[in-house]
């Protein structure tokens, strides 16, 4: 649940990967993501796009906070709640949150659902990996300096890697993947986002 903009409210900006600058948030949505943070996501100004800031706004009511959403529960052997077919994982560290959002966003107004990796995915499980990881067919996996060092973002990878599963890489930082996935399809969402994401999604598509 969240809540909507009121005209009382100080207008509010965040960055657009699309224009590549801050522009102001319209038809703002105070929501939470699936880390317990609180976060902005609304249209762009200029271009329509999705925009996703962090950090907690006028609009933040901690009654409104949703409960996370459970998929598998450790230790519990009763039915759990099931992804979507076709459920793609998004693989992301924690400094790049908003990014992954705004892409997560994105992917399923394309129709594409998305489950957002987090530290729990990885560790307390009584099989040692999160269900989601085994129930998702593809991942796409946001390459920055913070996922090269993140324990977690590598052991997700790996299992994928390790399953021949598909990875997609979404790339937000000038630097090279790992070498066990280097020939993975990289798309540049630095360089221009909606094209890259255009193709990304015809990659999953068709994964």
């Amino acid at each position: 649940m969240s809540d909507t903009y009121d005209d009382d409210f100080e207008p509010i900006e965040g960055y657009c990967m699309s224009c590549r600058d801050t522009v102001e948030i319209e038809n703002p949505q105070a929501v939470w993501t699936r880390r317990g943070q609180p976060a902005t996501r609304g249209d762009c100004s200029i271009c329509g796009g999705t925009v996703f800031r962090m950090g907690k706004t006028d609009m933040h009511r901690e009654a409104n906070r949703p409960e996370p959403v459970v998929i598998g529960h450790h230790g519990d052997k009763r039915t759990a709640p099931k992804l979507e077919r076709d459920t793609v994982y998004l693989n992301y560290a924690a400094a790049d949150e908003a990014t992954a959002q705004q892409l997560a966003a994105d992917l399923e107004k394309s129709g594409i659902a998305v489950w957002l990796h987090s530290a729990e995915d990885n560790v307390n499980w009584s099989s040692g990996v999160h269900p989601a990881l085994k129930e998702c067919r593809n991942m796409v996996y946001v390459l920055s300096d913070a996922a090269l060092e993140d324990k977690d973002v590598i052991a997700a990878w790996q299992f994928f890697r390790d399953e021949r599963k598909p990875i997609i890489i979404a790339q937000i930082a000038a630097i090279d993947p790992p070498d066990r996935i280097r020939r993975s399809p990289r798309f540049d969402l630095l360089a221009d986002y909606k094209p890259a994401l255009r193709q990304m999604v015809r990659t999953i598509g068709n994964s």
